[in-house]
């Protein structure tokens, strides 16, 4: 199962890259970590670092890269973008979770 980004989110880190100054080389790394009010939290960061072992996708001319243990959580995913004034930013659509709290960063899987 691959991890994509909708056209809102690909415009959304293009914009980052962009307005960084950052290459092609760069991408985006998506993870999870331990804590946040269900267990778990996404990490996603923006890394000119690809590690040997990583997940590597590609979705609307970006790369994305995920660590193994991570995948196991996040396979599925899809990552969008809302611009809102009211819980605007990155959004998880994940298939994998159970339950998650009402920011929607945080989940139990």
């Amino acid at each position: 199962m691959s991890i994509t980004m909708t056209t809102s989110a690909t415009r959304q880190i293009q914009s980052m890259l962009a307005t960084n100054n950052l290459s092609e080389a760069h991408v985006v790394r998506l993870g999870v970590t331990a804590g946040g009010c269900s267990g778990y939290s996404y990490l996603l960061d923006i890394t000119d670092e690809i590690h040997a072992n990583d997940r590597i996708f590609a979705s609307g001319g970006v790369q994305i890269v995920c660590d193994p243990k991570s995948y196991l959580y996040v396979k599925g995913t899809e990552i969008d973008y809302e611009d809102s004034l009211m819980g605007g930013g990155f959004k998880f659509g994940n298939p994998n979770v159970k339950r998650s709290c009402g920011c929607g960063t945080s989940f139990q899987a």
